[in-house]
């Protein structure tokens, strides 16, 4: 709620960052919507008023509205200034943070802070990880019985001119793999109960394996989709009783031509991020070692305008009046997730639309503020119906009793 305190409904900080731009340009979309019945609001925050200055600019121009730059409000603030950041919260009701990741060591350190402050803080709120995550939930809500377990298969589409990924992307890859050492510190620290496992416990593919319904290879997915999703189950199984999913991610990347190429880029990868002199030939180098998936140029309009994703999960569980102890699964369905290039178009309108559902339905909410998976945080809500609406789109492809 805008107030003389807080004058803004939305503050986009890290907006002339790579990302930050695409999510400036989707929140001035949002602000025109024909469906909106009120203003918006908004601001954008980082450490240079000319760089800020010409994001809007961009935008403006891209946009066709000439007087948007005289719309949006401009904050000064320096991640290396915590002061600064203080004066940045106090001025809007919701922070769409494009400047870092935060995931499981938010959780750790800030949840009975944000709880006692009443302050929500949501992570993996862009491709990583809202399609997975309320995929597995949209999976469960449309299964006529209880779902156990759910694989998904991300496809990556690109047009003529192929896919190019800004470094930005590349560098947060290797402080996370960097990092892995103090996750696994932090996960045995936590002495989590394990959740119950319903059903037959779901089987691990090898690291390269061929999905007969996709027609296609896939190969693990090494981002946080599993993290997040394995933490929303628990949370809704610890706090509304569901029962929870077991989850596995994948990539389907076509012929065999393409598992050689990303298996000798993983593997060049997971060698070098393990030294520290490693790490800086990879983040020096991310187009030679990405075998010219990443660059610090990013990808052009045109290779944006062609590319999108889909998202296929494949789910098993029981009917009604099935037990699961000792009967097999006798329910299978199959869902999508759809939408527009991955990174820098559909991130950014799920952190809109992650943001429109914080500011319009508080209401289905968790009761308390804290640290929370999108899953955790939005599973009562609207945000799927919001996303649909804004072209990312949720639908069931099949569902058949086995």
């Amino acid at each position: 709620m805008v107030t003389a305190e807080r004058p803004f409904h939305l503050v986009v900080f890290g907006a002339s960052g790579f990302t930050g731009q695409f999510v400036t340009e989707e929140v001035a979309r949002e602000q025109v919507d024909p469906e909106r019945s009120s203003r918006l609001p908004w601001a954008v925050a980082g450490r240079s008023r000319e760089k800020l200055q010409r994001v809007l600019e961009r935008a403006a121009l891209k946009l066709g509205r000439p007087t948007l730059s005289s719309e949006v409000g401009i904050i000064i603030c320096d991640i290396a200034n915590p002061a600064s950041l203080e004066e940045m919260a106090k001025q809007a009701a919701v922070v769409l943070n494009c400047v870092g990741p935060f995931l499981e060591l938010m959780q750790w350190k800030y949840h009975e802070k944000a709880a006692e402050k009443g302050v929500y803080i949501i992570g993996s709120s862009g491709f990583d990880s809202i399609p997975a995550d309320l995929g597995v939930i949209y999976t469960r809500n449309k299964m006529n019985g209880t779902l156990t377990a759910v694989e998904s298969f991300i496809t990556i589409h690109s047009g003529p001119e192929g896919l190019s990924i800004h470094d930005g992307t590349w560098k947060s890859a290797v402080y996370g793999f960097g990092d892995q050492s103090s996750l696994k510190k932090l996960r045995n620290a936590s002495n989590l109960k394990p959740v119950p496992l319903v059903g037959p416990k779901l089987k691990r593919r090898w690291p390269i394996s061929y999905c007969r319904e996709l027609k296609s290879y896939s190969i693990p997915f090494m981002g946080s989709d599993v993290s997040v999703v394995r933490r929303t189950q628990r949370y809704l199984y610890e706090n509304f009783e569901e029962s929870p999913v077991q989850y596995a991610a994948y990539v389907a990347v076509g012929g065999i031509t393409s598992v050689i190429k990303l298996m000798f880029a993983g593997l060049f990868f997971l060698f070098f991020v393990r030294f520290g002199i490693g790490r800086q030939l990879l983040i020096k180098f991310p187009w030679f070692f990405s075998f010219g998936y990443f660059s610090k140029q990013g990808p052009t309009q045109k290779q944006l305008d062609a590319a999108s994703f889909t998202l296929t999960f494949f789910g098993q569980g029981y009917g009604q009046d099935i037990g699961a102890d000792k009967n097999k699964p006798n329910l299978k369905i199959c869902t999508q997730v759809k939408g527009p290039e991955a990174g820098y178009v559909a991130t950014p309108i799920a952190m809109v639309q992650a943001a429109m559902t914080l500011l319009n339905d508080a209401s289905d909410l968790p009761k308390a503020g804290g640290v929370f998976t999108p899953g955790a945080a939005f599973s009562k809500t609207k945000l799927i119906d919001r996303l649909n609406k804004h072209g990312i789109e949720f639908s069931v492809i099949s569902s058949s009793e086995v």
